[in-house]
């Protein structure tokens, strides 16, 4: 995807994250010139219209919002088979990411943490939109500490009917409440509970409950206790305690009542630590009532009354019942007969579907014949939250009744996709990404380090091994070769020194004596240096040839006892049209300028980049400056001609190399 434009607009920079619906990007509009996140439907979902309307609901859900909070959408398309929606890019951190490296948060973090993600809550539940899946992985923890709600994917408009697909129980497990657990009615509350467990977290570096399957976990937020969180971490104060575990009732209606509810015993906690102004509710099961008094009066009154009326009309009573009796013999005896020939028609007996998802298949197989219903397996799929032979789905939703012989589809695991590992030794990094991609891994760390056997850009390592079994989705790691190791010398200056100490210069700067011709030099004494092909202060490559021109000494006379200033005079003839030629050859061929536009990294504040200029044996530095990476690219003016190589260094580490030909 890297280069790729999409919407003729956003140029995609790389990857930075992703789940299991999405892959997310970090692009650069190239309209408003700004960096943005662009979330990509995974292909394996394209084609199925129950991942393509969650995809399309998140836009729509979270569009509908605008709140600092939140992380804002700015756009939604479609080119080809790509579906992708466009979104603020927060520089920075999950709330995971944060929890992971510090351990645990403080009081005091937490705290302002969570007030935030209220009022993002508060915002988005005012428009009618239940989050469903709040986790520390959803929250974004900018570099200036402001926090960013983001992935609405499973989000949907609180209504009456707001209620979790069960066969498939949508949302986080270790986040989610006894109501998603269940697949029962969920609403704003459920959100509360959610965030509650986030707190949790923050400040004890745990979850609440674990377990070895996802189910498992999901039955101990229905039914087991937290522990509180004090019982990890002491210094806790009471109010944020009895502020997390009102949020985590598992009783709805003893939560919150509202995100702004909420939000206010949160402003309270940064100040008083006590928690006398936590509201805990209890309410009994069966309310008071108040009703009069009945009087012994009262029922004799009643009792005489009913005799007298009993006692007229028991004569009347007596034929008419036995009557009654008779008839109801003869009518009873007929309609049993005909109910035992018919009873098997009318009648079928209904029996409740026990929950079968995260058991093995015989288990669940056994428990489901044993009702006398029938256990079908579907399809068995890949999956990386469910063991080999695990049920993954059934279509009948649990406690739901169905009638006896009635079919229970189910999913089975087929346990995680393992793929063969390409083997790429020896092969150009060029070809990693194709290589990867074919089989369904990703490509993990590079390191590059120098070599005398590996030309530059081969493969020297990988990790894991070649044609080793791995998970799909396996990062891989490789080492690629960045040629041997040149050393550079800085070039002494030679002039003027006798060709006896400028051969030792050479040698013991690890260069090599080349050419060395004689001149006549009416300036120079003989035998000193006049001349060296490389100039001094000039950075040069070890081992490089060094060629010298010498004084042969002032002009003598010549063995016909002719002055050599004839032959001098005719040589300062050549001289001069050697210079005259050279000189309008440089004319013609005179150095470009150009201007070489460098990207600055994003991952930092500041950078010190350093540009190398490279011309046959010579290495020179032509810039060296420290930037602050707001300014996001820079321009340096660069001159040369013919073929030049120029290497750029971010804080002293190779980022590229460019060749321009002038």
């Amino acid at each position: 995807m890297k280069g790729r434009l999409l919407g003729d607009r956003y140029e995609i920079v790389e990857k930075i994250g992703g789940g299991g619906m999405a892959l997310v990007y970090k692009a650069k509009c190239k309209l408003l010139n700004r960096y943005v996140a662009i979330k990509v439907l995974r292909t394996e979902f394209i084609n199925n219209e129950e991942f393509i309307n969650k995809f399309r609901r998140e836009s729509q859900a979270a569009a509908s919002l605008s709140h600092p909070n939140i992380v804002n959408i700015y756009d939604v398309g479609v080119e080809g088979d790509i579906y992708y929606i466009v979104m603020e890019y927060v520089k920075g951190k999950t709330l995971k990411e944060l929890i992971r490296e510090k351990g645990r948060l403080s009081y005091e973090e937490t705290i302002d943490i969570a007030i935030q993600i209220a009022r993002a809550l508060s915002h988005a539940h005012k428009n009618h939109i239940v989050h469903r899946d709040i986790k520390p992985h959803n929250i974004l923890v900018s570099d200036d500490g402001r926090i960013k709600v983001t992935d609405f994917g499973i989000a949907k408009a609180a209504t009456t009917s707001t209620v979790t697909n069960t066969s498939n129980v949508i949302g986080s497990v270790h986040y989610f409440s006894p109501e998603q657990a269940r697949g029962g009615y969920t609403n704003e509350k459920s959100d509360i509970y959610s965030l509650g467990i986030v707190m949790y977290e923050m400040v004890t570096g745990r979850v609440p409950f674990e377990g070895d399957s996802p189910i498992s976990v999901a039955i101990k937020h229905i039914q087991e206790d937290i522990v509180t969180p004090r019982q990890f971490v002491k210094t806790i104060p009471e109010s944020l305690e009895k502020i997390i575990l009102k949020c985590v009732e598992k009783d709805q209606s003893l939560r919150y009542d509202s995100a702004e509810e909420l939000l206010k015993d949160l402003e309270k906690a940064k100040e008083l630590k006590d928690g006398s102004y936590v509201e805990i509710n209890n309410y009994d099961d069966s309310p008071t009532r108040v009703i009069p008094a009945i009087k012994d009066d009262m029922l004799m009154n009643k009792k005489n009354n009913n005799k007298n009326k009993k006692d007229k009309k028991n004569k009347s009573n007596k034929v008419i019942t036995i009557s009654a009796i008779l008839l109801a013999l003869v009518l009873t005896s007929a309609l049993a007969v005909g109910f035992l020939h018919i009873k098997d028609y009318l009648f079928v007996k209904e029996v409740e579907v026990p929950l079968i998802v995260g058991l093995h298949e015989d288990v669940a197989k056994q428990k489901i014949e044993s009702l006398g219903l029938r256990f079908v397996v579907k399809k068995r799929v890949y999956s990386k939250d469910y063991k080999e032979g695990y049920i993954i789905s059934q279509d009948v939703d649990p406690e739901d009744k169905v009638k006896v012989g009635y079919p229970i589809e189910v999913v089975v695991s087929k346990g995680e996709k393992l793929v063969k590992v390409p083997d790429l030794l020896n092969k150009y990094s060029s070809d990693i990404e194709v290589a990867l991609s074919r089989v369904g891994l990703e490509q993990g760390k590079i390191v590059h380090q120098f070599s005398d056997i590996y030309p530059e850009g081969i493969i020297i390592s990988q990790e894991p091994e070649p044609l080793s079994m791995v998970p799909e989705g396996t990062k891989v790691n490789f080492v690629i070769s960045q040629g041997p190791k040149i050393n550079y010398v800085i070039m002494p200056n030679l002039i003027g020194l006798n060709l006896e100490n400028a051969k030792k210069e050479i040698i013991s700067n690890g260069f090599v004596l080349g050419e060395v011709k004689y001149e006549l030099n009416n300036d120079v004494p003989k035998n000193l240096v006049t001349w060296q092909s490389y100039p001094a202060g000039a950075e040069v490559e070890e081992n490089t040839t060094i060629d010298l021109i010498v004084s042969s000494g002032p002009s003598t006379e010549n063995a016909d006892g002719q002055n050599d200033s004839n032959l001098t005079e005719n040589n300062n003839k050549k001289k001069e049209e050697q210079a005259a030629q050279s000189e309008q050859n440089s004319v013609q061929e005179q150095e470009k300028v150009l201007q070489l536009i460098i990207p600055l990294p994003q991952d930092r504040e500041k950078v010190e980049v350093k540009i190398y200029k490279i011309q046959g044996q010579s290495k020179e530095i032509i810039y060296n400056k420290v930037h602050e990476t707001k300014e996001e690219r820079i321009s340096v003016t660069i001159s040369g001609k013919g073929e030049v190589k120029y290497e750029i260094y971010y804080d002293g580490e190779f980022y590229e190399q460019k060749d321009i030909n002038f």
